[in-house]
């Protein structure tokens, strides 16, 4: 089923996750647990992000992922795609697989940049490759991210909403935001992106932080600001391991609380493929959404 029909055919607020496949010294099957235990809360869909660096240096966990996640536990995933290093040829070869797969829904991205790794031409951003897609086969239901704090490399939010707009009107018909932590700024970001036509429903991405590193790396990536309620929960337990991490909890949780009451399209929750915490998230929640 596409993304967007989830959205058409529900009275309720869509609820999604995000994982991550494992390392390329891995084996596939080192996620099965997280797997099981994440598809038995039954989310609308699971989305599968892609391998750092861009088709040079992913691999396919991303596909086989997303296929065992739609064929074999019966709920509908969206693969990501990145476009900086892929070529039209690369990117005709992954719809294909997709294709034979079942999948449907794709996140397209630009990806991350690495200095170590020569640029290809074909796509120069996520918009870029929706349009190709989009006018190559409607099978295909794409999804775009967006940025509550803009992108890190837009001059302004004014300017990343323009270039948002421009990913919808390239074939886009959802999106899933950045993670924040300030819900005021999610709710200035959705009005001026309404009142610059982006008129698809839009997925407030939720990542509950439960440890001082992984809140620095998340900083650091996207660029997202602190609520001084926010960093004086994490000052005050950043030495108890258990207590942060039920601190992180509750403040996703009263998060998600507050956009509920404001009527969000959606809640896509960032696991970092941990069932004990969207276990917990989903617990709370459900009779809300």
């Amino acid at each position: 089923m596409k993304i967007t029909d989830i959205f058409k055919n529900t009275d309720r607020t869509v609820f999604s996750f995000e994982i991550f496949p494992p390392k390329k010294t891995s084996p596939l099957e080192s996620i099965t647990g997280t797997l099981f235990e994440l598809c038995a809360i039954k989310p609308d869909f699971i989305s599968v992000t892609y391998g750092a660096g861009g088709a040079m240096l992913g691999n396919n966990y991303t596909r086989m992922l997303a296929s065992k996640i739609k064929n074999e536990y019966k709920i509908e995933s969206m693969a990501h795609l990145t476009c900086v290093y892929s070529s039209k040829e690369y990117v005709d070869s992954e719809l294909l697989a997709f294709k034979k797969e079942g999948i449907e829904n794709i996140l397209t991205l630009r990806g991350d940049i690495n200095p170590e790794i020569e640029r290809l031409n074909d796509f120069t951003y996520a918009s870029d490759m929706a349009r190709y897609i989009s006018q190559k086969d409607s099978y295909f239901d794409l999804c775009g991210a967006c940025y509550p704090e803009k992108h890190l490399e837009a001059k302004n939010l004014a300017e990343d909403v323009k270039h948002l707009k421009l990913k919808v009107d390239s074939g886009v018909s959802h999106l899933v935001s950045q993670l924040f932590f300030d819900n005021s700024v999610f709710y200035r970001f959705l009005e001026m992106a309404d009142a610059a036509g982006v008129n698809v429903p839009v997925e407030a991405g939720i990542m509950p932080c439960t440890n001082k590193k992984s809140i620095e790396r998340m900083v650091k990536m996207c660029g997202a600001t602190l609520p001084d309620k926010f960093v004086k929960v994490m000052e005050k337990y950043e030495d108890k391991p258990e207590a942060l991490r039920d601190a992180g909890i509750a403040y996703a949780i009263d998060q998600i609380v507050d956009l509920l009451s404001h009527g969000v399209d959606g809640i896509h929750l960032y696991t970092m493929n941990n069932p004990y915490i969207a276990r917990r998230i989903n617990e709370a929640i459900r009779t809300m959404l």
